[in-house]
């Protein structure tokens, strides 16, 4: 297919790792067609307009000094108000489109795939008139040596490290293999509610604060982390145990239990085995 450009639009908050996937793909493209990589920014990013951007709605300014907070700044996006989304990429995206349509009415392929039905609109959608779904794409990209660094082995989206909307699994993983981003996303929600307090643009999550998440996430840690140690005592001490009675035949070993008469090995175990035996088996599942 002719392609003249290819756009992206970059929030500021992408991993790491897609920023050296852009890096791939601007080599890739100059090599066989001879054309960069074109990234998109807005003029003032993410943490600009999250803390700084001044208000300037009569409406929105009363209703700023009504709850006591700043007349800036938007706080972390909702669900009803994902400004991250409308300023940081489609605004952005469609004004270069629109432009580079004017100039020399191109046509615009857009990379949604056949599984994403309810994204098309009124472009070129080349992935889904060929029916290549997201796993085939991502697959077409492992085969040609795209692996983003193993970002989408990790992580079921990899979209912006801070967004609110993640599921807490995807977030307890952020702090697990990007440790610098969690941190930075502490931060972040510190000044939140500092600026925002206890509102909606305050809350990184409904029921839940970035700290929060990281007390929880510790404690999860330290309940992993005991019952790790408790499982190698335990292995530790029955390996200790066979040690000890290596060789030793079972009729030769007494155990007494508390109050009741001792026994040999091999009498204890004969008493175990008739008492497995009692126990009813478990039936099978039925259809």
């Amino acid at each position: 297919m002719p392609i003249d450009c290819v756009i992206t639009a970059d929030t500021g908050m992408e991993f790491p790792e897609m920023y050296r996937h852009w890096d791939m793909i601007e080599q890739l493209l100059y090599q066989e067609r001879g054309i960069r990589l074109t990234i998109l920014h807005h003029s003032k990013g993410f943490e600009w307009l999250m803390f700084d951007e001044p208000k300037v709605r009569p409406r929105t300014l009363a209703a700023r000094e009504a709850l006591d907070i700043p007349p800036y700044g938007n706080g972390w996006p909702g669900i009803h108000v994902r400004w991250c989304t409308g300023q940081l990429k489609t605004q952005i995206m469609q004004k270069e489109v629109d432009r580079i349509k004017g100039a020399y009415n191109a046509l615009h392929y857009v990379g949604i795939a056949a599984d994403e039905p309810k994204r098309i609109k009124n472009e070129v959608y080349p992935l889904y008139d060929w029916g290549i779904t997201e796993a085939e794409a991502l697959k077409i990209c492992y085969d040609r040596g795209f692996d983003w660094n193993g970002l989408y082995e990790i992580y079921h989206r990899c979209s912006c490290w801070c967004c609110p909307f993640q599921r807490i699994d995807e977030l307890r993983k952020l702090r697990y293999h990007h440790p610098e981003l969690w941190a930075k996303l502490r931060e972040m929600d510190e000044r939140a509610l500092d600026q925002f307090g206890n509102t909606a643009m305050g809350h990184f999550r409904v029921n839940w604060t970035v700290e929060q998440l990281e007390q929880r996430f510790a404690a999860e840690d330290a309940d992993n982390e005991s019952e790790r140690k408790e499982d190698a005592m335990s292995k530790d001490k029955s390996e200790e145990i066979r040690e000890m009675f290596k060789g030793v035949p079972p009729k030769n070993v007494i155990l007494q239990v508390d109050d009741l008469p001792p026994k040999t090995l091999e009498q204890a175990m004969k008493q175990q085995k008739a008492r497995d035996n009692k126990r009813p088996k478990k039936r099978g599942k039925t259809r």
